[in-house]
């Protein structure tokens, strides 16, 4: 976000969040599990067939484990992404000129943030 280097999963994470919109928010469009296991299938495929340390065969195989530990770090990022927008809302709802609903917005994504945390954090890695 904002052309800086972020954690490959918070980039997800913060993408899937950003499925319910700004303006209008709406968390029943973030997507299902299923929705988010085959965008990351083809994510993970995609970059595989990219990587420099995947050209031989194989290339673009993914795992069901590399599937599933990355769908638990996108879903924690989510979390962090969540807790991330909102402290930055209520800095904007304070300081920024811009005609937008910065505390609304905070409260949508704290209220989201503690929705999901208990669901989140009982996710597991795949061992």
């Amino acid at each position: 976000e904002y052309a800086g280097y972020n954690y490959q999963a918070f980039d997800i994470g913060n993408h899937f969040n950003e499925f319910a919109g700004v303006n209008e928010v709406d968390y029943s469009l973030y997507p299902s599990r299923d929705t988010q296991l085959q965008w990351l299938r083809h994510y993970l495929q995609a970059y595989k067939q990219r990587s420099r340390e995947n050209q031989g065969s194989g290339a673009g195989v993914v795992s069901d484990k590399e599937l599933e530990t990355l769908y638990v770090q996108a879903n924690q990022f989510a979390l962090a992404s969540h807790f991330l927008w909102a402290c930055w809302a209520l800095i904007q709802d304070k300081y920024s000129t811009i005609d937008f609903n910065f505390f609304r917005y905070a409260r949508l994504r704290f209220k989201q943030y503690f929705k999901a945390k208990s669901v989140v954090t009982a996710l597991e890695m795949p061992k």
